[in-house]
């Protein structure tokens, strides 16, 4: 899918409840990320920006999932693309910034990369089965599933109001599976495998927040998800026409600056102020999925994903008036 002091710590909590298939934690450092002064109008657009960016990384990995430029790809190789042109535009970005690099811990980048790759690639494979709209409000579920696993993984306790929000967000994601037709939708299935894994990388994104340099995050992970796909893709590659080619180089771009815009957005207005815009990431998919692909949702992918939007609207409140009864006086 870089910031510093009070901001930094509100881009972290976010990060931490809306990952969504690759917006990676930015978390203290680079000067190009400090915090700004308080503009909540130019962080309202920033994060619609952002949201229209990474509703349009979906986007493309449809076309090149379902063969709209060509032979279908498989989410292996899209997956490839999509880290192989990240780390170029990340790489990029980072040797005109300069920051300062230690040594990373290599153990807990692997696992989070792992997971990310894992739940990117579910999440492109995903987009090819079902609208984009579903599968988008689905992978929502990744902060319920972080915070599922946080029980045992980090000794974290959880409230009566938290396990609330988790148990609505899930029966919303039960809404677009339709499971009163007797067949659970192969996509929605890989969508909430999609969101375990990325819930999953929460924790240890949890871990290396604050610890490492944002750029250095970045470069790691984005580095260590390409090798993992690139070992992944050899037995399924295939040579990508131009048109597909010129898809995945801006599949990953548009990540990049994604995560530059939603970072920005972060340095200019508190998380509680920034989230609600981030849902708009829903809209923008069901509208390119109806005008590129003329599905647009019906009453029930509605409902699924306003049950969902609503289940981790609490979770985010919760985590919200926390961190003010948290704050020094």
């Amino acid at each position: 899918m870089s910031l510093s002091g009070h901001a930094a710590r509100d881009f972290v909590t976010l990060r931490e409840r809306f990952a969504l298939a690759g917006v990676r934690a930015l978390a203290h450092g680079s000067a190009m990320f400090t915090p700004r002064a308080p503009n909540p109008a130019l962080a309202a657009l920033l994060t619609l920006l952002a949201a229209a960016l990474l509703a349009g990384t979906t986007l493309l990995a449809k076309a090149l999932g379902t063969g709209a430029l060509g032979p279908a790809l498989s989410p292996f190789q899209i997956s490839h693309g999509r880290f192989l042109f990240a780390l170029l535009g990340i790489s990029a970005m980072a040797a005109l910034i300069r920051p300062r690099f230690t040594r990373p811990d290599l153990a807990t980048h692997a696992r989070r990369s792992a997971l990310g790759w894992g739940g990117v690639t579910l999440m492109f494979a995903a987009a090819a089965f079902i609208p984009l709209s579903d599968a988008t409000a689905i992978s929502f579920l990744n902060p319920v599933f972080g915070m599922l696993l946080a029980i045992p993984l980090l000794g974290e306790r959880v409230g009566p109001i938290r396990w609330a929000a988790a148990a609505t967000a899930l029966v919303g994601a039960v809404i677009p599976m339709r499971p009163g037709g007797g067949v659970i939708e192969t996509g929605a299935l890989l969508a909430l495998g999609a969101a375990v894994c990325l819930g999953g990388e929460l924790i240890f994104i949890k871990r290396l927040s604050g610890r490492e340099d944002p750029w250095q995050i970045l470069l790691v992970n984005n580095a260590i998800g390409l090798g993992i796909a690139t070992l992944a893709v050899l037995r399924v590659w295939t040579a990508p026409t131009p048109a597909q080619w010129a898809a995945l180089a801006a599949l990953g771009l548009l990540m990049a600056l994604a995560q530059t815009a939603f970072v920005n957005a972060m340095a200019r207005g508190d998380a509680s102020f920034v989230a609600p815009f981030f849902y708009t990431t829903l809209i923008f998919a069901a509208l390119y999925d109806g005008v590129i692909f003329g599905i647009w949702p019906d009453a029930v992918s509605v409902a699924g994903a306003a049950v969902i939007v609503a289940g981790a609207g609490l979770l985010l409140w919760r985590e919200g008036r926390r961190r003010v009864a948290q704050r020094p006086l």
